[in-house]
């Protein structure tokens, strides 16, 4: 199993709480930063093949990341481009092996990310049901297959909210890499890396699996902070 992490962007939502910095990098508690965080819960799992793309301030993850052996890919066009451009920064890491894609500012206790290596559907989501009700970026699907998703979803077309993270069998990566690449000759280098599965509901299966009652949090905002905190069992920043 390898692990490709995108950690690119500024985090313009939350970067006032931030002093500047990658929002993988926020203090969850006792000095430990969420992207150091999830690479020592990847590592207990005995997942050593990890890449990550850096963008802004990418100085600043290298130097929480020194010594833990993680492949370092670099997108130099991440203020004028999106997730998709800094996967295909890193798309020589891509295959060989199965493949879990996630983004860098999501947060996962251990049980879930259990749950996800152990589904063994491809391709797939994750989607938390629990949450439809407040979900940021939402996910409509039926027994199980993605039907529709967008922010712009409302009422009976939501079942759950996206969690970040997707997971891809080996055999499936060459799809996924030659329509990524599609993708970008075409210019298409403002959308997000799950572009490239959505663009395959309507030819193949994407599936969906729900991890309601798993904890996880994607900081886009400062509740979104509080949340890890309060899981963590540490003290609320002061706004």
């Amino acid at each position: 199993m390898k692990i490709l992490i995108l950690a690119a962007g500024r985090g313009t939502r939350i970067s006032r709480y931030l002093s500047g910095n990658p929002k993988c990098t926020v203090d969850i508690g006792g000095g430990t930063r969420l992207i150091e965080y999830t690479i020592d819960l990847l590592h207990s799992r005995g997942i050593r093949d990890i890449g990550i793309v850096l963008g802004y301030k990418a100085e600043v993850i290298r130097e929480i990341l020194g010594g833990k052996g993680v492949t370092f890919f670099y997108n130099p066009f991440y203020d004028v481009t999106n997730s998709i451009a800094s996967c295909w920064f890193a798309k020589e890491f891509i295959g060989g092996d199965d493949l879990l894609i996630m983004n860098g500012d999501v947060y996962l206790e251990d049980k879930l990310l259990d749950r996800i290596l152990a589904s063994e559907k491809s391709p797939v989501m994750f989607s938390d049901e629990s949450r439809k009700e407040t979900a940021d970026y939402k996910f409509y699907y039926e027994n199980g297959l993605l039907m529709k998703y967008g922010k712009d979803l409302a009422g009976e077309d939501i079942t759950g909210e996206y969690i970040g993270i997707g997971r891809f069998a080996a055999e499936f990566l060459p799809e996924f890499v030659s329509r990524m690449e599609a993708m970008i000759d075409r210019q298409e280098h403002s959308v997000w890396w799950e572009n490239v599965i959505y663009s395959m509901t309507e030819e193949q299966p994407v599936y969906v699996e729900n991890v309601s009652g798993h904890f996880w949090a994607e900081v886009d905002y400062i509740e979104d902070y509080e949340r890890i905190l309060e899981h963590r069992g540490v003290e609320k920043i002061v706004r």
